[in-house]
């Protein structure tokens, strides 16, 4: 079985509890918590994977790092070790919050801008554009680009909004140079 297809059986099993047990923003919350931890720390998977550190370290080292999450979450990642299956944690978290997102009718995004967001533009981008796509509301995470120069750039799944001065002064650009004026 490849790693895509176990991370997302592993995925859709953990949502179907997940969405039984009514804690599906619980878990979601939490799994994407382990995912930026093993993001960040890379040395993490290097001690999980350690032919000479005996399981029951492994375990407690888990059970010490993750310990405010839900046993839950816990006893998943307990599991992913038992299997050796650890490596998939992230696409596990990926795929989760993929299958969360349509359960729950939102998706997330990514804006791009020079500075950053205050909560109201947040909520402002994310009920227009949420509108566009279809979706009830759009989670927003803000990065900062400051090559943009100005406006902002949104990047949904596969689709990119951009909104951005550098944007336009790049389409302004392609007109001149191919002499076509798209209006």
């Amino acid at each position: 079985m490849s790693n895509v297809t176990a991370a997302n059986r592993y995925a859709v099993a953990l949502f179907e509890l997940a969405k039984e047990k009514n804690t599906l923003h619980e878990v979601n919350e939490e799994i994407q918590i382990v995912k930026q931890a093993f993001e960040e720390n890379a040395d993490l998977l290097k001690v999980l994977n350690h032919p000479t550190i005996p399981q029951e370290r492994k375990q407690q080292l888990i059970r010490d790092s993750f310990s405010p999450l839900s046993e839950f979450v816990i006893q998943t990642l307990l599991l992913l070790l038992k299997k050796q299956r650890i490596n998939e944690v992230i696409r596990i978290a990926e795929r989760f919050r993929q299958l969360t997102e349509e359960e729950e009718k939102t998706a997330h995004a990514v804006v791009y801008t020079v500075k950053p967001l205050t909560d109201k533009e947040k909520e402002m981008i994310s009920e227009t554009f949420a509108r566009k796509i279809g979706k009830n509301t759009l989670t927003i995470e803000n990065r900062i680009d400051e090559s943009l120069i100005g406006g902002m750039k949104l990047h949904v799944g596969d689709t990119i909004f951009d909104g951005s001065v550098k944007g336009q002064l790049d389409r302004i650009e392609r007109e001149l140079v191919t002499g076509h004026d798209r209006r």
